[in-house]
């Protein structure tokens, strides 16, 4: 994946005011840290960030920050504060990623051969729980996406994390839960027929009773 370079300017001033002040000067204070040195404080011009911040792939993003005493370095989003109201940034937690480290990121999933399953082709609807899953890998080879093949999905077919095939060198991180991302449901038709189906059935056997 290709770095992204942004230009930043160091925080010299601290405190809920000073902030305040940088975003209404349109610069987000943003905090940097990792790879064992000492965090720093900077700022990144609002314009450029909203370029990125609402991507899907911000998370999986390798950012190179001009602007800071030491150049070269690398960096990938940890975390992101919005307003409530206006959903603009208004803070972001960068992590230093230092070279043959392996870094925990989140990266979208997107779904394939959607026309391949017999539950979607029957008029399903797939139920999307998640959107994005934490990944374990090279800073250098951080996949665009998770790819989920449909491909052979009946109705009330669920896919786990556990069951998705990532790319060599990308693992699930250690001891995460095995959490469901996906389900094909049926559509509520024939949802409503199997439920008449199954009260009739009920209904006959508690008649000969």
């Amino acid at each position: 994946m290709s770095t992204v370079v942004l230009e930043v300017k160091p925080r010299k001033e601290f405190g809920t005011g000073c902030a305040k002040a940088d975003r209404r000067g349109g610069f987000i204070p943003c905090i940097i840290y990792g790879d064992g040195k000492e965090p720093e404080a900077m700022c990144i011009c609002q314009q450029l960030l909203d370029k990125y911040v609402h991507k899907s792939n911000f998370f999986s993003t390798v950012f190179e920050f001009t602007g800071l005493k030491k150049q070269g370095q690398k960096f990938v989003a940890k975390d992101v504060q919005f307003h409530p109201v206006t959903d603009c940034p208004i803070h972001v937690d960068f992590m230093r990623v230092g070279k043959g480290s392996r870094v925990t990121v989140r990266v979208p999933i997107t779904f394939v051969n959607e026309t391949a399953s017999p539950g979607l082709k029957q008029g399903g609807v797939l139920n999307v729980l998640v959107h994005e899953m934490d990944v374990v890998c090279d800073p250098d080879n951080i996949p665009a996406s998770i790819q989920v093949d449909l491909a052979g999905f009946e109705f009330h077919h669920a896919v786990h994390a556990h069951d998705v095939k990532l790319m060599n060198g990308v693992s699930l991180p250690s001891g995460g839960r095995n959490f469901t991302i996906a389900t094909v449901v049926a559509p509520t038709i024939l949802k409503k027929e199997e439920e008449t189906t199954v009260a009739e059935t009920e209904e006959t056997a508690e008649s000969k009773k």
